[in-house]
Parts: structure tokens; sequence; C-alpha cells
């Protein structure tokens, strides 16, 4: 099993390096954080905030940019190619498929938020001339960025199994959008009564709360983020994506492949 997992994760990753949007995401993004240097020095004091804030931005944007174009069409490509029938006529489970891809996925924006994180660092050493405690902050904000990414991979692929691409694109960005205002929901449903109050609450409960996890303001005025507080995230995205991979498995099993 695991090496079946192994495997088509790593054929996922080596797919989805090759998107050559994949590198001109990443490029544009580093100029965007190499950028903010000239913004920052625009105004006079707050040059290592606005860096943060811009560069902690991009990372994000732009690994949901690639977690959805590259994620919506692990399974649809593959059907479309017919690589699928191949790989299912091995005694490879479907579950097995589903779990794969987004490992290898997951480990391609792993990378390729690396690499952002290396140039935000970069540009912050450039900037300041030197690393403080505080900067342990940004750590933790690019590792809460990229459990946000976990779940809109697991939606990605939740919703090519069995939506087209361009629906899929759709619904990931949206749940991006409604997961990061999750709190302004929970806020919202205080001041409403009767059934809008219950369907904003279960809104509230189905929907991920990527707006906790949202701390890059924090990180950006040296606030310490505590390890609580990551490692509560870290578990809340654990559950969030297996009941996600579980939901796409249900319903890959089940679709007619013919």
């Amino acid at each position: 099993m695991i090496a079946r997992l192994s495997s088509i994760a790593f054929n996922t990753y080596r797919e989805a390096v090759r998107e050559r949007v994949l590198y001109n995401l990443i490029a544009f993004a580093l100029l965007l954080i190499g950028s903010s240097l000239l913004f920052g020095r625009i105004s006079i004091g707050v040059e290592k905030v606005i860096l943060i804030n811009l560069g902690l931005t991009a990372i994000s944007v732009f690994g949901v940019i690639i977690a959805v174009f590259i994620g919506i069409g692990l399974v649809s490509k593959d059907i479309d190619r017919r690589t699928l029938y191949t790989v299912l006529a091995r005694p490879v489970r479907r579950w097995e498929v589903i779990v794969g891809k987004f490992l290898g996925l997951a480990g391609t924006l792993a990378i390729n938020t690396l690499f952002m994180s290396i140039g935000l660092f970069t540009a912050l050493l450039v900037l300041t001339r030197r690393f403080v405690h505080a900067d342990l902050a940004i750590v933790a904000a690019i590792w809460m960025v990229l459990l946000q990414l976990f779940i809109i991979v697991a939606f990605s692929l939740l919703f090519s199994t069995f939506s087209t691409p361009i629906l899929s694109a759709i619904f990931s960005f949206v749940i991006f959008i409604m997961g990061n205002f999750n709190d302004d929901l929970w806020a919202y449903a205080q001041g409403v009564e009767g059934a809008e109050r219950f369907a904003l609450r279960v809104a509230g409960v189905v929907l991920p709360n990527l707006s906790q996890m949202n701390v890059a303001s924090r990180a950006a005025h040296g606030a310490a983020i505590s390890a609580n507080t990551v490692a509560l995230a870290t578990g809340y995205t654990a559950a969030y994506v297996a009941a996600l991979l579980t939901l796409a498995t249900f319903i890959f099993q089940r679709r007619s492949l013919k």
C-alpha cells in the first residue's frame, strides 16, 4: 500500500512540476515579494510590516491559484487521457488514487511554498540586515498558509471527482473566500433569528474556518503565535482534510469510468 501511494504521489508531483504556469506563478510571487522592498521605502517606518504582509499574501494567493488550477485536473485529466484506466487495471484501489494524488500535490505546494518563503526571508534580510526572535512568527504564519492550501487542495480534488474543471475552480475559489470570512459569518449569525440564523450556523460549521489561520497581520507586527494555536490549526486541518478525502473517495468509488 505504501509503495502504491508513494508511486501515485510521485507521479502526481512529477506531472505538476511540468506545468509551465507553476513556474510563472512562483516567479511572479517572488517578484512581488521583492518589489515590496520598494513599496516599503515609500512609507517610512513601516517597511518591515509592508514586506511581511505583502510576502505572506503573495504566498497565500499564488499558492491557492496553484492548488486550484492543478488540483481540479488531477482526476479529470487522467480520465480524459485514459491513463486512469491503466492505473486501475493494476492492483490499485480508488481510495489510493485519491490519497496519492492529494499527497503528490500537497508535496508540490510545500516545495513551492518553501521557495517563496526563501524569497520572503531573503527580502527581509536585505531590508533589516538581521533576523530577530519575533521573526519566528513568520514561520508559523507560513505554516498556517500551507494548512489553508492543504484544505483547498482537498476541496479541489473532491470537486474534480464529480464536476467539470471550470465549475471545480469556481467552487474552490468560493470556498477559499468564504472560509476566510467564516468568523464574520458567525458574527453575523448572532444578529439574526430563526431559520436564517440556523442556516448561517450550519454554513459556519461546514465551511472551513480559514480565518483562524490567517495570522499574517499578527506576524507582520511581531506578535507571537503560540504553539497551541499552531497545533490546534494543524489538528483541525488534518481532520478536515481526512473528511474531504473520505467524501471524495466515496464519490469516486461510485463514479462510472466507462
